[in-house]
């Protein structure tokens, strides 16, 4: 069994930064990609940001420059540093994660979402 809990949403000026976190707890043997997705109401849930187990990222057009993911792999946790941020970053983030658990099965598990508002 393995349980993500993400943190850090909230409300912010637009302009402003936030920080999201997922961390994983449980029957974790290795943790490979990380990902965060978000979703706007009305809209399909969309990748936002990817780093791999080797530390590569990958980034939505829409966020690169201002959007940076990062990973603690001694802690199981996956970060997403929000600059600049503009109204249509309103959504729920979503982290996902490519895990390898103790019984060497793999699994993609997802974390409950955090709403991230971006509102004057």
């Amino acid at each position: 069994q393995v349980q993500l809990v993400e943190s850090g949403g909230g409300l912010v000026q637009p302009g402003g930064s936030l920080r999201v976190s997922c961390a994983a707890s449980g029957r974790i043997f290795s943790i490979n990609n990380m990902d965060w997705y978000r979703q706007a109401p009305g809209k399909e849930r969309e990748l936002v940001a990817s780093i791999t187990r080797s530390g590569t990222t990958t980034y939505a057009d829409s966020v690169k420059g201002r959007f940076t993911i990062s990973r603690d792999s001694d802690k199981n946790t996956v970060y997403l540093q929000m600059n600049s941020l503009r109204p249509e970053d309103t959504a729920v983030y979503y982290c996902s994660l490519g895990v390898l658990t103790s019984t060497l099965a793999r699994y993609n598990y997802w974390g409950q979402g955090t709403q991230v508002t971006v509102s004057s």
